[in-house]
């Protein structure tokens, strides 16, 4: 049974109904509410404030946090309003819930800047909090599969990369032109450098950037580009570049191969999808992530986070009912689009022309 709390003081009437709510849905549906001495929570309800946004420290990265914060105001730009918020607090998720003229509206704000909302109408609240529950639950109770373990046994022949690695180069200045490689977000704005490095360790990431570019090497590994890195200048092997060699389940790390004059940077968090889908497809040669969508595609249900099992497997399980997964397009909920080609010629050639920035919010 998976435990989980509420934490930090409430601020309002409607925040103290709000967190009576979902302790009672939570509760209906096996979770066990513990108070804050019990550091084995799976889900903690972080209540913050605007002048404080303080975060829940957890001891895991198994902990998912969501932090909540009202405002009485309405936002012209919700992500631009909401999103610095989720990473002061440190959060996995952030519900904003903003009070306007008539209605009061939940906003769901993602790490990936995935944002779609709940409207609550008074009357409707055993309906509200089952779409709640069922927005979060999912997330929750995912896996993250964002561990490295770093091998300095890259052949010499590949320390300067190989005619894939150059492909890659080729496609992310093809990105960039494309438009479709959304500027990182400054978290050295709004995080201490302590907090910055919590932030990497609990969520694998060296910067929120966006997208990622992946070529098979041979039939057991593949070339993806690193976490943080700039996707129009792929360059250096171990730093830009890395080769995915291997995925231990039972240590649930994926495993590199690295030269041993490198300081190396993290795997994407895309790794695991990137690796499940070319052990099962042989014939895919090419995989390209990015934050753009395509009218008509087969997209998931659950906008898993970014980096955890059961987004790849539920990828992995689109791209096995297209007609041809070797030259699928899937779109990820509140996301972005994976697409698989022979190779990355392939892909480009098939999305020329038909990709939409915006992604429609669900």
């Amino acid at each position: 049974m998976h435990k989980f709390t509420i934490h930090h003081p409430l601020h309002s009437d409607f925040l103290q109904w709000f967190a009576k709510g979902l302790k009672n849905i939570f509760s209906a549906n096996g979770y066990l509410f513990c108070e804050e001495t019990n550091e084995n929570f799976r889900l903690v309800f972080n209540f913050i404030s605007h002048e404080k946004p303080r975060p829940f420290r957890r001891k895991a990265q198994s902990t998912f946090v969501v932090s909540i914060l009202e405002t009485h105001e309405k936002p012209e730009n919700i992500l631009k309003a909401a999103y610095p918020f989720l990473i002061r607090s440190l959060s996995n998720h952030l519900i904003y819930i903003s009070h306007e003229t008539e209605n009061t509206n939940v906003y769901f704000i993602t790490l990936e800047q995935g944002c779609y909302k709940i409207e609550y109408q008074l009357g409707n609240e055993q309906e509200f909090f089952m779409l709640v529950y069922k927005r979060l639950e999912p997330l929750a109770s995912s896996q993250l599969v964002i561990d490295n373990e770093f091998h300095q046994d890259l052949p010499y022949k590949l320390w300067n990369g190989d005619e894939r690695t150059r492909d890659m180069y080729i496609a992310g200045q093809k990105l960039d032109k494309m438009n479709l490689l959304p500027a990182p977000f400054p978290m050295e704005e709004y995080l201490s450098p302590r907090d910055l490095q919590h932030v990497k360790k609990l969520y694998g990431i060296g910067g929120l950037s966006y997208g990622n570019v992946s070529c098979r090497h041979d039939k057991e590994s593949f070339w993806m580009s690193a976490s943080g890195v700039n996707k129009a200048d792929l360059k250096t092997i171990g730093e830009d570049i890395l080769l995915i060699k291997g995925y231990d389940a039972e240590r649930n790390t994926m495993l590199l191969s690295i030269p041993p004059t490198i300081t190396p940077r993290r795997a994407s968090v895309d790794a695991i999808e990137h690796w499940i889908v070319y052990k099962e497809h042989p014939s895919i040669g090419a995989i390209v992530h990015i934050h753009a969508w395509m009218e008509g595609v087969a997209a998931t249900e659950i906008n898993y986070p970014c980096g955890t099992l059961e987004l790849a497997q539920t990828v992995a399980e689109l791209i096995r009912e297209e007609d041809n997964p070797s030259r699928a397009i899937i779109g990820l909920k509140n996301h972005g689009l994976t697409i698989t080609g022979y190779d990355l010629d392939d892909i480009f050639e098939r999305i020329e022309g038909r990709i939409i920035p915006q992604i429609p919010m669900a």
